[in-house]
């Protein structure tokens, strides 16, 4: 498993921790069951802290995508990719839906805003 972090970017590194191993289960890379680094380990690795890591594993877990077994260690959740991908969906139509209300509130045309999230999608 590859985790490359961005010191330049504007997202703190628990969060591009978070992006990429959920990335990783997504598309398959990482499959139900399968052991993750452990804390220590990819904290070694990427040479951060195990606390920045450990929030990582907190946050994907909270979100259904590991599972952490005292003594063992840190594993890929048997949950399926249909309910994980509903969650995110439903995690972005509340996104949408501020977005929409900013957009309505402030006069900024729909097209304007269908634009803007056309060019995040695609970057």
């Amino acid at each position: 498993m590859e985790i490359i972090i961005s010191n330049s970017s504007d997202k703190p590194i628990y969060e591009q921790i978070c992006l990429q191993i959920k990335s990783l289960i997504m598309d398959g890379t990482l499959s139900s069951g399968e052991a993750l680094p452990s804390m220590r380990s990819l904290a070694k690795d990427l040479h951060i802290s195990v606390i920045t890591v450990q929030r990582a594993y907190e946050d994907l877990t909270r979100d259904g995508f590991i599972e952490t077994v005292s003594g063992k260690g840190s594993f890929v959740a048997s949950q399926n990719r249909e309910f994980i991908q509903e969650e995110q969906l439903r995690i972005a139509e509340e996104l949408l839906q501020k977005a929409a209300e900013i957009g309505r509130t402030h006069g900024i045309p729909y097209e304007q805003l269908a634009n803007i999230l056309k060019l995040f999608y695609e970057d």
